[in-house]
């Protein structure tokens, strides 16, 4: 397994790059979970190497539509896969292989104690971009708290908004390293995570996030792409995402 690398870069690597590959455009959400199902999928498919390139689903979906090569696209919604599978890119129905849900995060020793203080006055919050999937979650989460905190409470954090991240994984990194007072990320974007406190959330307010993958026609190995979701949905696959706090569809 290895990242996106450019042609001339991989033509350097030796007879290894020479091995029947299959290109995965994954959500920077997954980084570290699509990691290790490619190195577990080269593990029990001789001769395929898994190239993983990483960005936020809109960003990826943008790539795609610009005429990037690749066998498939695992998205962290279902709204950027549908704007591929709109221009004709997708070569086959997409398969859920994953649910995520989010969490309001901030560094250990806030005075933060519920989701609630993201509307007091100077707090730092700092989510994904409202084009990013996370971004948008997070959005559609504010509004279903004004069930437990009154309407208007989505406007008053988002009057804290102190930036916009171009990913999950940019937006955790903000409070992790003590450059935002709070965060709405995925639940998975903590495992690991360091320095960080999840807020509780009142049951039943965060959208579920439904991750799908799909085959492309760009693709060069679309065997082998069948094989990758394939595993992806097996026991085995799936005990990865698990480990990695994703829940089954």
């Amino acid at each position: 397994m290895q990242l996106f690398l450019p042609a001339c870069l991989a033509l350097s690597l030796g007879a290894g790059a020479f091995a029947q590959t299959v290109t995965v455009f994954a959500a920077s959400s997954l980084t570290d979970v699509f990691t290790e199902v490619a190195a577990a999928f080269e593990g029990v498919t001789a001769g395929v190497e898994v190239v993983l390139n990483f960005a936020s689903s809109s960003i990826l979906s943008a790539q795609l539509l610009q005429g990037a090569p690749a066998d498939l696209f695992a998205s962290a919604d279902e709204v950027q896969l549908e704007r591929v599978a709109a221009a004709g890119l997708v070569a086959a129905e997409p398969r859920v292989f994953a649910l995520n849900l989010l969490t309001v995060i901030t560094p250990e020793g806030s005075d933060l104690a519920d989701p609630v203080d993201l509307e007091r006055p100077g707090t730092l919050v700092v989510l994904a971009a409202p084009e990013v999937p996370v971004g948008r979650y997070a959005r559609e989460l504010l509004i279903a708290l004004e069930g437990s905190y009154g309407l208007g409470f989505a406007e008053r954090v988002l009057s804290n908004l102190a930036s916009e991240e171009p990913n999950a994984r940019q937006t955790a990194a903000k409070v992790a390293l003590g450059e935002a007072d709070a965060a709405i990320v995925y639940r998975t974007d903590t495992t690991g995570l360091a320095g960080v406190r999840e807020l509780p959330l009142p049951p039943g307010t965060s959208p579920v996030a439904r991750y799908p993958i799909a085959p492309l026609n760009s693709g060069r190995s679309p065997k082998q792409a069948t094989s990758f979701t394939d595993f992806l949905l097996s026991a085995q696959g799936q005990a990865i995402l698990a480990r990695h706090g994703f829940l089954a569809p």
